[in-house]
């Protein structure tokens, strides 16, 4: 497969660096990149880069800056070209960013996202996949919150079972146990324009309702039914008692399922699978579940909805804003992915990690994606195109997170 030149000017660029989570990545990268590795910031504004890269301080004083603009696909093409990988942070995608990928993917560079637009991703596969495959680039979107705890998860079930030979993936339920921390203004910024542009375009609703949105050849998938993400409430023993849908759900699941179909469905032709959230049992598990639930509704009702969108947009954070570092600090999620294989055995990987999930999390699993994209491309698997955290690093991406503080534990349950 070919590989990006080595020659290139820099290592990683963090473009959006001056933004919120895009700070906070430059700022991982500055105590985690290896002393050697040549680091920049990317940006529409010199001043604003100029004086995020003085913030940083220590090892970043050093890192030059780029300026550009996402509209420039000039700029975009010359970035690209200046660089081994581009971790981007600048959304929402569907607005922002398709000019960048499309540059990344003619010039042989790895792009890592924050993605979790199903539109955007489904643009950048038709339009960008064969250019990348023969570029020998690595598109690799939602690498963040979204979708790498889901996607890694299933991935580490999938390696455990076949190492002990217990057969493949078949009901498989992502839990989100326990967490704490805030919704992302970006976040929000792009699920308004997903749904702007479903409200606009027939087709495009249809794609995100589909629960195989992301396949690379939808007639090729398997006939498992309706497989429709959960929207009422569930009770199950087995994962904990009562859970409502996730919210991150209707994006994780066609990740995962890409993941699996651009593997040849290593995991198995039966896998199904969905994500919950655990709310407990009773007497408030039902109830809590029944808030949740009806609460998601609401908002994607109210969203789509002129007046009461200005209302939530008063309400809800707007793009570029975050919580104090404090709260930050105090954030984590449990979440515990359960499969039963085709032998019978069941087996559960349980995720850990502190931090914000949108935000300290993040800046982790991106920073990590990068260092990964730039340096390990030997131990990569060997594939190219528009791909998924699971395809483009594996488990070489899952080890860089357990050594930065991250669990993925897989365990046979009794």
């Amino acid at each position: 497969m070919p590989s990006p030149t080595q020659d290139r000017e820099h290592d990683i660029v963090v473009f959006g660096a001056t933004g919120f989570v895009g700070r906070l990545t430059a700022a991982y990268l500055a105590q985690a990149a290896p002393a050697d590795m040549r680091v920049a910031l990317g940006g529409r504004s010199r001043d604003k880069l100029a004086r995020t890269r003085a913030e940083l301080g220590g090892r970043a004083e050093g890192w030059p800056l780029v300026v550009a603009d996402s509209s420039d696909a000039a700029a975009m093409a010359a970035m690209a070209q200046s660089t081994r990988v581009v971790a981007t942070t600048v959304g929402p995608y569907f607005r922002y960013g398709l000019p960048l990928a499309a540059a990344c993917a003619a010039a042989g560079t790895h792009y890592a996202d924050l993605t979790g637009e199903i539109l955007f991703m489904r643009r950048t596969i038709d339009a960008d996949h064969a250019t990348a495959r023969a570029s020998g680039a690595r598109i690799v979107h939602t690498c963040g919150f979204d979708s790498i705890p889901s996607d890694l998860g299933v991935l580490a079930l999938h390696e455990h079972a076949r190492a002990h030979d217990l057969g493949d993936l078949e009901a498989t339920t992502y839990v989100m146990v326990r967490s704490r921390g805030g919704i992302s203004g970006g976040t929000v910024d792009s699920l308004r324009g997903q749904l702007d542009e479903g409200r606009r375009d027939p087709a495009a609703r249809r794609l995100m309702a589909d629960p195989y949105g992301l396949s690379p050849d939808r007639a090729a998938e398997p006939q498992l039914g309706p497989e429709r993400d959960p929207l009422g409430i569930v009770h199950d023993d087995a994962l904990g008692g009562w859970l409502a849908p996730f919210a991150m759900g209707t994006i994780n699941t066609r990740v995962v399922r890409r993941s699996n179909a651009l593997q040849q469905f290593a995991y198995g032709r039966q896998l199904r699978y969905r994500e919950l959230m655990l709310t407990g049992g009773l007497p408030l598990g039902p109830v809590a579940a029944a808030g949740v639930a009806g609460g998601l509704v609401a908002t994607m009702a109210g969203l789509s909805f002129g007046p009461t969108r200005r209302v939530l947009d008063h309400v809800l954070p707007d793009p570029g804003e975050g919580p104090s570092e404090k709260t930050r600090e105090r954030g984590y999620f449990h979440t515990d992915i359960h499969t039963t294989t085709s032998s019978g055995a069941r087996l559960v990987c349980e995720i850990r990690a502190d931090g914000d999930p949108g935000y300290k999390a993040t800046a982790v699993m991106l920073g990590e994606s990068a260092l990964a994209l730039a340096t390990d491309q030997d131990e990569l698997p060997d594939i190219a195109g528009v791909l998924t955290p699971a395809t483009a690093m594996g488990g070489v991406l899952t080890e860089r997170l357990r050594r930065a503080g991250h669990r993925y534990d897989v365990r046979v349950q009794d």
